[in-house]
């Protein structure tokens, strides 16, 4: 008897066709994490900046540093110190939530 040989021609095609969904999605994500962590920098250093100008008395360029960002801000003074808490979405269009940051500085009484 002889064996009918199989017909591997477009096997590769096919397993190749499977894989790159799973490799886009996962640099997808990946471009979306980098971009989390980027804007999550920017922002830390907006609130520090902006706690450290509201402290001074400088309310317009504080609210000014923190819409360059496109971040949201919120201000509360208490114990002799103005805290910002700030937040942004992620960049791109990724589900990931929004990023938030808060800094505290000493209260110069502006």
């Amino acid at each position: 008897m002889r064996r009918v040989p199989l017909d591997e021609r477009g096997s590769v095609t096919a397993e190749f066709a499977v894989a790159v969904p799973a490799v886009i999605i996962v640099l997808a994500l990946a471009v979306g994490v980098l971009g989390s962590a980027a804007t999550a920098v920017r922002l830390q250093h907006v609130s520090a900046e902006s706690a450290r100008l509201l402290g001074r008395g400088d309310d317009a360029r504080a609210l000014a540093a923190a819409g360059e960002i496109g971040a949201s801000i919120s201000v509360s003074r208490r114990d002799g110190l103005v805290c910002v808490d700030a937040s942004a979405p992620v960049p791109l269009s990724v589900p990931l939530p929004p990023v938030s940051a808060h800094a505290c500085a000493l209260d110069g009484g502006g």
